[in-house]
């Protein structure tokens, strides 16, 4: 069997508050959305702008932290996989929602309006949804200068 891949890497603004609920099972999860935006011109010479809007789901801590910090209108770094859900509603009617589910997630957006907010992330090697709340270190940058002769191209 070939091997797939489903991931999805968005950045946006979130458009309204996280949700946060428990499961019946006590486990947490956070459901919010983002919309992203592309300026484009049209076939006429037109600039034109497209908003898309994407549901967000975010698990155990992570979910936690997104209902602790993520507020209306802050931009955020999201990635994750995408997930299509179907269920029938009260009223008897087929429901159908394709959501990104999070498996990291960074501010981008500080207190004040500054950008680099924390980043919370899956700990390394982990799939059982468990979440680090420490905020990753930076890569701090080699002291070695990089020389012409060095560039291999």
């Amino acid at each position: 069997m070939a091997n797939s891949l489903n991931r999805a890497t968005l950045i946006g603004n979130l458009t309204r508050d996280p949700e946060v609920r428990k499961t019946t099972n006590g486990q947490s999860v956070a459901s919010f959305s983002i919309a992203t935006n592309r300026v484009y011109t049209d076939g006429q010479g037109q600039k034109k702008e497209q908003v898309d809007y994407h549901n967000i789901v975010a698990w155990a801590r992570l979910a936690e932290i997104c209902g602790q910090y993520l507020v209306k209108g802050k931009k955020i770094y999201v990635d994750g996989r995408i997930q299509n859900r179907e269920w029938e509603g009260t009223d008897g009617q087929k429901r159908f929602r394709t959501e990104i589910v999070a498996e990291n997630m960074i501010m981008l957006d500080r207190a004040g309006g500054q950008g680099g907010g924390g980043t919370f992330a899956a700990k390394p090697g982990s799939s059982d949804g468990q979440f680090s709340d420490e905020p990753q270190a930076p890569v701090a940058p080699q002291d070695d200068e990089i020389k012409l002769e060095d560039i291999p191209f």
